[in-house]
């Protein structure tokens, strides 16, 4: 896709017109490149001496973007052995815990570790 440069000097209706929809937030420095044929650092540029370096703040377009990881990256798979996993750890730790019990009750054995020691 071809660029088009502008020779002739613009004027500063057009420059204000170009800051004003930059400030809009509808389109990028990069966008209005292509569309009005200025190299965006001129775009830049001018946004900045329009505002002053210190009160320049990057208009969002929106409010709160969302991390979506798409599900051909093989993280919801990994997710899901994950998710397997800590089900089988869990239901391991039951059992043990189970079979604690159960041998404390029937064979009056003290399996787990008394709370402080004695000498």
């Amino acid at each position: 896709m071809e660029k088009k440069r502008k020779q002739k000097p613009m004027g500063a209706i057009e420059k204000e017109a170009i800051v004003q929809e930059y400030l809009a937030g509808t389109m990028s420095y990069r966008e209005l490149e292509v569309k009005y044929g200025y190299h965006y650092t001129n775009i830049g540029g001018w946004v900045r001496a329009s505002l002053g370096k210190d009160k320049l703040k990057k208009p969002m377009k929106h409010t709160v973007k969302e991390v979506i990881v798409p599900p051909e990256t093989g993280f919801s798979e990994e997710i899901r052995q994950l998710q397997i996993e800590l089900r089988r750890t869990q239901l391991q730790n039951k059992l043990l815990n189970t079979m604690i019990d159960i041998a404390e009750t029937q064979l009056k054995i003290n399996i787990r570790k008394k709370s402080g020691t004695k000498r």
